[in-house]
Order: structure tokens, then sequence, then C-alpha cells
């Protein structure tokens, strides 16, 4: 099963910059250099995006090795492909890391497993505002949204796994 979707690296130390394109790489399966920009919503820091092509999860792979990089913010997409569900994954040095399920628009999708459960433990309204806003990824969305608008209009350029 053949897979797309975007990385979006907000922001890096220079000094991992080549850490995070190795750990790329390396779930790729091919050298990998990005285009990296200044952010200017963090002095000091870099940024970059790329399209990817890969199996299906490699959105997955990608988080998992980027996560070892605790200064890195950064998200990954997965479209959804023959018989699996898009995914997004959103990453911040405060917050960790967040997963979602992601639908053909790229609105968030919540499980009725999830949903359940929330309610078994709601006891409020303000709970259940807290409790939708985690399962949504309020906090990483509103964490993530200005380094989001800083690299609006950034070329995007491809990459592919090794076949």
């Amino acid at each position: 099963m053949s897979a797309r979707g975007v990385l979006f690296v907000h922001s890096c130390p220079p000094a991992v910059r080549p850490h995070v394109e190795w750990a790329i790489a390396s779930v790729l399966g091919v050298p990998v250099r990005l285009d990296w920009l200044d952010q200017p919503i963090a002095p000091g820091c870099v940024r970059a995006q790329s399209g990817w092509r890969g199996p299906a999860g490699t959105a997955g792979r990608l988080a998992a090795a980027l996560r070892g990089w605790p200064l890195v913010r950064a998200e990954i997409t997965e479209e959804p492909s023959d018989g699996c569900d898009g995914e997004r994954y959103s990453m911040t040095p405060d917050l960790g890391v967040f997963r979602a399920t992601m639908s053909a628009n790229g609105d968030v999708l919540i499980q009725e497993d999830r949903l359940r459960a929330a309610m078994g433990d709601i006891a409020d309204v303000p709970t259940l505002r807290h409790t939708l806003d985690r399962l949504l990824g309020t906090a990483w969305d509103e964490e993530l949204e200005i380094y989001r608008r800083s690299g609006d209009g950034t070329p995007v350029r491809w990459l592919s796994s090794a076949v």
C-alpha cells in the first residue's frame, strides 16, 4: 500500500537539523536533505516542510523517529489510503506527541470507543469541554498555529521512500 503526506518541521535548533534529516532518512530509506528556512516565530531556529511518499504507516514511523528530539516542533500528516485512515501527528517540546485519525478533508476524527470512555468520566460541562479539547488536540493546535502560519506560501518538495 502506498501513502503520502506532508512533514512540517515548524521549529528546530540548527544544531539538531542534521539529526532530524538522519531520522527521516532512516524511516524513508533514502538520503534526505530538507530546504531549511529561518523561523521568524522562534529566532535562532529553522523550519522546513516536505511532502513524502511511502508505505501506509509512514507518518507514525516518522513521528516515532522525531519524538526523540525534544526541541523540535513538528507535524506529520498521512492522507487516507486504501484500507487505512489518515493520520496527523503533532509534537511540541512542552506537550509531547498527539496523534489523531484524520478524514480526507483534514478533520480530526474521534473513534467511538474513545468517545464512550470519555462520556463515562464526565461529571459536568467544564469536564466535558476539557475532555473534548484533549481528544481533539486543542492544546497542540493552539501552540502550533502561529508556526503553521509562518510557513504559508513555502514551496513543498516531495520525498519518496526507497522501494
